[in-house]
């Protein structure tokens, strides 16, 4: 009987990514959550120069895609871009405080289903996808990794532009 090693592996890395607990959070973080909590209201909606999406559309987008693949791979996969639990607030329309409780709980979710796998065996299980293919259950945790990780670097460099000072933080306390 495969162990759960692989399932436990994915688990920290969706974690990470998503709230990265590795370093508590901290503005250090890569991770999606820890980017999110210095957006003040002003930078929520604002777009920079040039820039198609806000921090309020990213977090909407993720939020929306952590339902569907849940919905896809762990439950009856009949959801559609259009239903309220996938799209909670129109473009624009999302208090922020609300926004990211609701991103939470997208997570917690697709989280609780992959800890809930029975071994490793799993992993390798084909699972629906909401665009009508079979992918691996392994490929469909990793791509929400790779998803949170990539929108996380997307919503600092937003607040990078918006924010007050775009300096690393080594320069910031003067050693560069």
């Amino acid at each position: 009987m495969p162990g759960r090693g692989g399932i436990e592996a994915l688990l920290y890395l969706l974690d990470e990514a998503f709230a990265g607990r590795g370093i508590e959070a901290s503005n250090e973080s890569q991770a999606l959550l820890p980017n999110l909590a210095t957006v003040d209201e002003r930078a929520w909606r604002a777009l920079p120069p040039g820039a198609a999406r806000s921090i309020e559309s990213i977090v909407l987008h993720v939020g929306s895609c952590k339902v569907m693949y849940d919905d896809y791979a762990f439950g009856p996969g009949t959801l559609t871009w259009e239903d309220q639990v996938v799209q909670p607030w129109p473009e624009g329309a999302a208090p922020p405080g609300e926004a990211a409780a609701w991103l939470r709980a997208a997570h917690a979710r697709f989280a609780e289903h992959v800890a809930a796998l029975a071994d490793d065996g799993e992993l390798e299980r084909p699972r629906p996808t909401n665009w009508g293919e079979l992918r691996p259950t392994r490929w469909i945790v990793a791509a929400l990794i790779t998803h949170d990780a990539y929108h996380a670097g997307e919503i600092n460099h937003l607040r990078s532009i918006l924010g007050p000072d775009d300096r690393w933080r080594f320069q910031q306390l003067g050693l560069g």
